[in-house]
């Protein structure tokens, strides 16, 4: 697939099938991730490999009540959720010091990892999904984070047991400016 089909063709995924994800391919969706850019080549990202069948219930259990009963099936039911995390003070800093306005860089940075991943898992016939919606502060506790590492995101990942309709996108004369915002 090119690159471009493998982007429209990219959905959420929210019911997989039992099967497990080959090693190779969960490798190669990490490996995705390594190649990711970030602020000053920081690679300030981590990301945490579960499997285990009572860790994904957990997990499951933070997620915020109004997205429990979209998503907690999606966690307990893929065979893999992917955690993703980030190292505080590396991304946006220079020499230790936030040379930006904005000391939430890293959360740009693991979306960047985050969308290799999920792209390259499409392209290898595996579903995902993005979960931002969970109490954080409990995931990590439950995953062991150490102080300094904060959780981002969780993907489920797995094959999909079925994929949903292409939604409709904006066109490019709704979201694109030239020059000035608002000017097209």
């Amino acid at each position: 697939m090119e690159i471009l089909e493998i982007i429209r063709t990219r959905r959420s995924i929210r019911h997989y099938e039992s099967q497990p994800v080959e090693e190779d391919k969960i490798n190669t969706v990490l490996e995705a991730v390594r190649w990711a850019p970030s602020w000053s080549n920081t690679q300030c990202w981590r990301f945490i490999v579960v499997r285990d069948e009572a860790m994904k219930s957990r997990l499951a259990e933070t997620l915020t009540q109004w997205n429990s009963a979209r998503s907690a099936s999606s966690v307990t039911q893929a065979p893999v959720v992917i955690v993703a995390c980030a190292e505080l003070g590396k991304s946006g800093f220079k020499d230790g010091v936030l040379s930006t306005d904005r000391d939430d860089w890293y959360v740009f940075d693991v979306a960047l990892a985050v969308q290799n991943l999920v792209l390259v898992a499409h392209s290898l016939g595996l579903g995902t999904l993005h979960i931002g919606a969970f109490d954080a502060g409990e995931a990590a506790r439950v995953l062991k984070v150490p102080p300094g590492v904060v959780v981002i995101e969780m993907i489920p990942l797995g094959y999909a047991e079925r994929v949903g309709k292409t939604p409709r996108r904006k066109e490019l004369s709704e979201i694109v400016f030239y020059e000035s915002y608002g000017q097209k």
